[in-house]
């Protein structure tokens, strides 16, 4: 990754310019069976096209607050890489009723919770290969339903100024460069040391050791992250062939 990159943004464009058919996120639930490998390409794509209807058909600008009402999954990471690209907080796991628009999944706790944003709502059904839900929950849009019409390339309105807040997690709030710094100083400690590293997490994304183990220390160093859901439905056996399988050097559960 390049020494001028400032922003979780920034890490994602530097990866795309250096190897973008390389995998970047592997998912698998272990509840369902699911198992999804995204390129760097292909993940930046899905970001541009989130990012284009966060700025677009949601009409959100840089400061505004972006409520993820998500387990850790791959689409999460999209979203988190959206509202960096466009310059607006996210906030996971946040207050609804304090955000500008609010993203749920599926179930129904989640989505109850969303009701609060008096904003736009968009709703999740995270089931494989982004499929949508047979019915959209009553007052939301559904995310599979609004993203693929979107641009595949993402230019925002304003720069993005990596000084300004762009992550609220466990109650603190990080801006874009303390993201990119705390991802870069904590690596070494992960086992991310570049490009062949490949953490296996099963950690949730409501706590920075989760987001920073399964999404941007591997982005700050080049790596990439198998991240998996229910883990805990997996036996020993089964772990040790993914790890072999994935070629995975560091694990984190």
């Amino acid at each position: 990754m390049n020494a001028t990159d400032r922003t979780p943004a920034d890490l994602l464009s530097s990866a795309l310019a250096a190897d973008p058919g390389r995998p970047l996120v592997t998912f698998y639930d272990d509840a369902t069976g699911e198992r999804v490998e995204l390129s760097v390409a292909t993940f930046a794509n899905w970001v541009a096209k989130t990012a284009n209807l966060l700025q677009d058909e949601l009409s959100v600008e840089p400061g505004d607050r972006v409520a993820l009402l998500l387990p850790a999954h791959w689409q999460t990471a999209v979203w988190l890489l959206a509202c960096a690209s466009v310059g607006v907080v996210a906030d996971m796991a946040g207050d609804p009723a304090a955000a500008d628009v609010a993203v749920s999944g599926p179930d129904p706790e989640s989505l109850e919770a969303a009701r609060a944003c008096r904003g736009s709502r968009i709703a999740l059904a995270l089931r494989p290969l982004g499929g949508r839900f047979p019915q959209p929950p009553e007052g939301f849009a559904d995310y599979a339903v609004e993203v693929p019409g979107q641009g595949d390339r993402f230019v925002p309105y304003a720069p993005v100024d990596p000084e300004e807040p762009a992550l609220i997690v466990a109650g603190r709030e990080f801006t874009g460069a303390e993201v990119v710094e705390r991802a870069r100083a904590e690596a070494p400690d992960l086992g991310l040391t570049g490009p062949a590293s490949r953490v296996l997490s099963g950690l949730p994304f409501d706590t920075w050791e989760g987001l920073g183990t399964g999404l941007y220390g591997p982005l700050a160093t080049g790596g990439s992250v198998v991240l998996c859901r229910n883990l805990d439905r997996l036996g020993d056996d089964a772990l040790d062939k993914r790890v072999e399988s994935e070629h995975v050097t560091v694990i984190a559960r």
